[in-house]
């Protein structure tokens, strides 16, 4: 399913767990010096009402004086746990992408906020950087390097799988109750 920008919350609260999503519009990047920063009060330099935050530290050249994108693919998104649900209610992000799920704290706020967890594929960052068709700014770099800075990625088709849902769907708890039940057998 094509998921086009505006992200707005009735689109976001129709997507539920197991829906393969391909996102086109504009993503922001954000990883743990940006979720700190915002916690701590810092001012977002992007407007985040209605946006995706992309927890990925990029590598990003410079080619013919503009920014090109050689592999965009995803982190570990439970670092962001302590403060991504409350960053989603403040500034109104709609939708996180990430790796290996979040927490019963982000997980609530969705519910709370209208907001989802997409999954990204690990090991694809190559394949992923071909579906960023333009980078359109990069913000704190000074202040947090390269791969912590905010970068506008603007996408087209970009692969994900909502593994989190505004409903209170969670494929992660549900694989890990599957997961424990599976052992218990094994074990007894």
């Amino acid at each position: 399913m094509l998921l086009e920008a505006p992200f707005t919350e009735e689109k976001i609260r129709a997507l539920k767990v197991g829906d393969q999503v391909e996102i086109t519009g504009l993503v922001f990047t954000g990883r743990d010096a940006f979720h700190k920063y915002l916690h701590d009060g810092g001012k977002p330099p992007v407007d985040l009402k209605n946006s995706i935050v992309y927890h990925c530290g990029p590598v990003v050249v410079k080619e013919g004086g503009k920014w090109v994108v050689k592999a965009a693919g995803p982190t570990t998104s439970i670092r962001e746990e302590p403060y991504q649900g409350p960053l989603m209610e403040q500034y109104g992000i709609r939708a996180v992408i990430g790796k290996g799920g979040m927490g019963p704290k982000t997980l609530e706020y969705c519910r709370k906020v209208g907001g989802v967890y997409f999954h990204a594929i690990g090991g694809a960052a190559q394949v992923l950087a071909e579906r960023v068709v333009a980078v359109e700014g990069v913000h704190l770099a000074e202040k947090f390097g390269a791969p912590e800075a905010v970068w506008e990625f603007r996408v087209d088709r970009f692969p994900v799988v909502v593994t989190m849902d505004s409903h209170g769907g969670s494929l992660h708890e549900k694989v890990l109750a599957e997961s424990e039940a599976n052992f218990r057998k094994l074990v007894d």
